[in-house]
Parts: C-alpha cells; sequence; structure tokens
C-alpha cells in the first residue's frame, strides 16, 4: 500500500528534495530563458527561491504539515528572486494558506492547497500571461482537483499532476511568439516541473523503504 496521507515531516522532505532537483538542473531552466525578457536567470531565481524555503524547513522536527508549509512559505518570501521567483512564492504562499490547521494531508486536502497556491500566484500578477509558469501551475492545479476523489495514493497521484502538467508545457512553445520563435518550452513551468519531479521521487524512495 503506498502512501495516502503527508505530514509535516514528509513534506518537509518533499520540498527540500524538490529544491535540490531544480538547484541541480537550474543551468537546463536557464537556457531556457526568453521570455519576457531573454536573461537567462529563470533557473537560477527559482532555485534561490526554493532553496531559501528549503533552508527555513530544514531545523524544523515539527509534523504538522500546516507549520511545515508555513515556514517554507516564509522562506520563499524572503527568498523570491525575479518574477518566475516571486510567482513561485506566492504558489507557496496559497499552498500554505490551503494547510493551515491541517496536521496532515491526504490527496483532497493537497488538491485544495495546490488549487488555493494557483489562485494566489495569478492574482499576485497585473497581467497573467499564457504560456508561463502559472499556466503550468493551473494545469497541475486542475489535474490535482480531478484526481483528488479518485486516487488516494500520494505516489500516483503527484504522477498524474507531473504528467499532465508536462503535457500543458509542451503547449506553452504555441503560446507565445518568443517561445516559439526559438522553439523551447517556458523556463519556469519548466522549473516547477522539476520541483514537484523531486519531491515525487522522494515519496517514491519512501514509499519502498
Amino acid at each position: 500500500m503506498g502512501i495516502t496521507s503527508i505530514n509535516g515531516l514528509l513534506l518537509k522532505k518533499m520540498i527540500i528534495a524538490g529544491a535540490n532537483k531544480l538547484n541541480s538542473e537550474k543551468q537546463l531552466v536557464d537556457s531556457l530563458n526568453v521570455f519576457p525578457v531573454p536573461d537567462g536567470d529563470t533557473g537560477t531565481n527559482m532555485s534561490l527561491t526554493v532553496l531559501a524555503a528549503a533552508r527555513e524547513i530544514e531545523k524544523c522536527d515539527s509534523l504538522n504539515i500546516g507549520e511545515v508549509a508555513k515556514l517554507a512559505a516564509n522562506g520563499a518570501l524572503r527568498g523570491a528572486r525575479g518574477n518566475s521567483g516571486v510567482i513561485t512564492s506566492q504558489l507557496f504562499r496559497g499552498f500554505y494558506k490551503g494547510l493551515e490547521g491541517k496536521t496532515e494531508a491526504g490527496t483532497k486536502e493537497l488538491a485544495q492547497a495546490i488549487a488555493n497556491g494557483v489562485k494566489t500566484a495569478y492574482k499576485a500578477v497585473m497581467k497573467p500571461k499564457e504560456g508561463t509558469i502559472l499556466t503550468v501551475a493551473r494545469a497541475c492545479g486542475e489535474s490535482a482537483s480531478k484526481y483528488a476523489d479518485k486516487i488516494t495514493d500520494i505516489e500516483k497521484f503527484l504522477e498524474q499532476i507531473i504528467e499532465d502538467g508536462n503535457a500543458m508545457l509542451l503547449q506553452t512553445t504555441e503560446m507565445l511568439p518568443a517561445l516559439k520563435q526559438a522553439n523551447v518550452v517556458d523556463a519556469g513551468g519548466k522549473g516547477l516541473i522539476f520541483i514537484l519531479q523531486g519531491a515525487y521521487e522522494n515519496i517514491h524512495t519512501e514509499g519502498d523503504i
């Protein structure tokens, strides 16, 4: 039987794994960065933001998922760099607000928290542009809501979210002329998928123990 509930300790491991995964792939994400300006720092900025969240929770031993999510959000908000980092920190902030007061979370609670993260991130951008990290995050949120009632196994749940997020990521090339011209997917969206993959790989390992 797979893992059906996440507590604070497991969330902490997942966030740290997600931060490390993005950090190891940040140069690839930087190389995709052509929108809104081709300054090649999306991966670096997102990585610094998520590493700040990871550092904030490293010393926390709470089993309470709401407490760990709050610390991670605080770290991400303080460490946010660049547009992509700010959006990432808002995803963390909304995610925390969705888990506030909870000790652990199953797929239904996680789906609500992810949806709340997406809503918070969209609100934080004055003119949300489709074909960006927001679009990929929205696809992940919609996937989470769709499968929350059907899947209780967190590993399988995350697998589905990443699959749907990736499918949307591939479509971003057609959504923005700058991406189409360079024939790349959105850098921020790719960064988000790496964070989720790191979290997924951690759950996969935990489930095998």
